[in-house]
């Protein structure tokens, strides 16, 4: 084990190779953090790499190796990195995609693959990091989530689905693990510029003769007026490092233009009033 890393604070960030991933992974380093940053492909390194380099920060930084979904790799890396680096301060689960499309038209498989990846693979990394957290007394698991974990959106049924998921277990987890010293932490980031939409609904094909085709039509219109328009994750990747700093966390940050106000509207709205608003928006898309 290196005794000199040893003495700072030590973070895992999973899906490291693009957008909160890689910035996290910067901004922890910049902030003295130990950062290992695991990617399923490491061959997309060269971008946090580079960025490190420039960011001064290449000698806090170790890019690994970790697909979430092979659970027994899982528990083998996290081992790896306690035996090496002593112990994991700060979890920060970030891997996932987006899958996009109408129930009707989205195949088993492909939900069975959203929820691999973005609950069972976030699942995964963190029981393997609660062993130590609980005997250390100390510990940190901020998981990101989305607006999506608290609001639904027609046409990404699978991806809100999988996030509503993480905010359950991460509630629950919260009160198992505050005996122990270990906080569980939801960021739930708004709209932001990154890459996770744009991949996931490049790779839709609308038929023709869909149902729905008009609708998903409308979705990716909206989709990609958001990335157009929306801000760089700077604010996301500023309160992922506060939580990580905190003494003491608190379960939920939502973060983003309109996210606390959308979210404040469907809690208090009347339910009726609240998803013809939503239906109003959508069709609203439809026509432009």
């Amino acid at each position: 084990m290196n005794q000199n890393l040893h003495k700072s604070p030590v973070a895992f960030v999973t899906g490291a190779s693009s957008g909160f991933g890689l910035r996290t992974s910067l901004a922890l380093a910049r902030e003295g953090y130990q950062v290992v940053a695991s990617m399923r492909n490491v061959q997309n390194k060269g971008g946090l790499e580079t960025a490190a380099q420039e960011a001064g920060v290449i000698d806090r930084l170790e890019v690994i190796s970790l697909d979430v979904t092979d659970f027994s790799a899982v528990e083998m890396v996290i081992q790896d990195v306690i035996n090496r680096y002593g112990q994991i301060d700060v979890l920060v689960n970030n891997a996932g995609f987006a899958a996009g499309g109408f129930t009707e038209e989205l195949d088993i498989e492909e939900w069975q693959q959203q929820f691999q990846t973005n609950f069972f693979g976030l699942v995964a990394v963190t029981k393997a990091v609660l062993p130590s957290m609980r005997e250390r007394r100390n510990g940190k698991i901020v998981n990101i989530s989305s607006i999506s974990g608290r609001i639904g959106f027609p046409s990404m049924g699978p991806y809100v689905a999988s996030k509503f998921a993480v905010e359950g277990f991460s509630e629950s987890l919260r009160l198992e693990m505050l005996p122990y010293g270990v906080y569980v932490v939801l960021i739930e980031p708004g709209s932001y510029k990154t890459d996770i939409w744009s991949k996931s609904l490049g790779r839709v094909t609308i038929s023709p003769h869909s149902a729905y085709a008009k609708e998903m039509n409308a979705v990716l219109k909206y989709v990609n007026r958001v990335a157009e328009t929306a801000p760089p994750p700077d604010e996301v990747i500023r309160k992922i490092v506060e939580v990580a700093k905190s003494p003491a966390p608190d379960l939920r940050y939502p973060v983003g233009r309109g996210v606390k106000l959308t979210i404040a509207l469907k809690n208090r709205l009347p339910w009726k009033w609240w998803e013809r608003m939503v239906i109003k928006q959508f069709h609203k898309e439809k026509r432009s």
